[in-house]
């Protein structure tokens, strides 16, 4: 790939970076961002008003917020509100598409896809959840027909959920290795880590650890304060659980001493940079084999996959955690989700598309 490109990523609607809102998209575009740099590119952010990206530089754009695509129905049709920013994100991206060699979208919304065939500088679009709506689900096989390889995702078991798998360059995610501090010997806690909504099944962790007897530390962002509320209802020791919503440096410093992640997800989680975050500490995962866990998890090795759904099978994996091998969860972080070997990923996917 040639030395430099001027790269215009374009983030989330739904909330600003660093508000948490944007859930694993904020961590991926950081990491995308500082990983392409390294390797010489030139990194915009387009985002909305109120965002933070570290160092990297981020245009700040107004306008209302798109509500999460997680919390709509299948049928939901497509909700445009007045003064959007997602519409002003594209807006941007239009007048100033010129100064660009490459558009990446990571809005999970229809209107990106729609507007893929207006622009003169091609768009790249890396989609960050699963099949959740008909409407995104043709507007995304829409752009595999008419510009195949333009559509990238985190897993194999993510993009087959659209039915197009094939138009799909599988790209995985990474971290910054650096901020993950190592831990051979945890304590007796287990961790609970994403964002407080129903689809992430955070009952199953609290009734899986109440069963085994174990603590449970529970981080990430409260997205749904009356899901929380029945969860406390049904688990009196939840809210002393909660640790909140902590910047990497406090994160990392709690979830090393655990003994495992346990990631309990619903739905088809599209990858789980928790679980990253976790063997990066060198912390095993027990995790749902749903979705992205299942593409990541070094069976017996690196963690314990279990049934969907399955609390029983929870409490039987937690039992086990110990025969997993702490030094191997971090060479696995270390081998397969550096920030550089993301980077070196989608810069080849890039090429592939601008050279088209």
């Amino acid at each position: 790939m040639p030395s430099s490109r001027r790269l215009l990523l374009i983030s989330t609607p739904v909330g600003p970076l660093g508000s948490g809102l944007g859930g694993g998209v904020e961590l991926t575009l950081l990491n995308l961002s500082q990983g392409l740099r390294a390797r010489g590119h030139q990194i915009t952010v387009a985002a909305p008003s109120g965002s933070s990206l570290a160092d990297v530089t981020v245009v700040e754009v107004s306008g209302q917020l798109q509500p999460t695509a997680h919390t709509q129905g299948r049928n939901t049709p497509v909700i445009l509100p007045s003064d959007s920013v997602l519409g002003n994100l594209w807006r941007y991206a239009q007048q100033h598409q010129d100064q660009f060699d490459l558009i990446v979208n990571l809005a999970y919304d229809w209107l990106p896809f729609y507007l893929t065939e207006f622009f003169g500088t091609p768009v790249a679009h890396f989609v960050t959840m699963g099949s959740l709506s008909e409407a995104m689900d043709e507007a995304i096989r829409q752009v595999a027909r008419q510009f195949p390889k333009r559509l990238g995702a985190y897993t194999r078991t993510q993009a087959e959920t659209f039915g197009v798998a094939n138009a799909f360059e599988i790209l995985s995610s990474a971290i910054d290795l650096e901020q993950y501090n190592f831990c051979a010997s945890p304590g007796d806690a287990l961790a609970w880590l994403g964002r407080i909504s129903p689809e992430k099944g955070l009952e199953d962790a609290l009734e899986a650890a109440a069963i085994a007897q174990v603590p449970l530390k529970i981080l990430g962002k409260l997205e749904d304060a009356s899901y929380w509320q029945q969860l406390c209802d049904r688990f009196p020791q939840a809210n002393h659980c909660y640790l909140g919503f902590l910047p990497t440096p406090e994160l990392q410093a709690v979830l090393r001493q655990c003994r495992a992640l346990v990631m309990t997800p619903r739905w088809v989680e599209a990858f789980g940079n928790v679980a990253i975050e976790a063997l990066a500490c060198g912390v095993p995962v027990i995790a749902y084999a749903r979705g992205g866990p299942a593409e990541i998890v070094q069976q017996g090795k690196t963690g314990w996959l279990v049934e969907p759904d399955d609390v029983q099978g929870l409490v039987g994996a937690i039992a086990r955690i110990d025969q997993c091998d702490r030094h191997a969860c971090r060479r696995q972080a270390e081998t397969d989700y550096s920030l550089e070997a993301l980077a070196i990923r989608f810069e080849q996917w890039f090429e592939t598309i601008i050279q088209n």
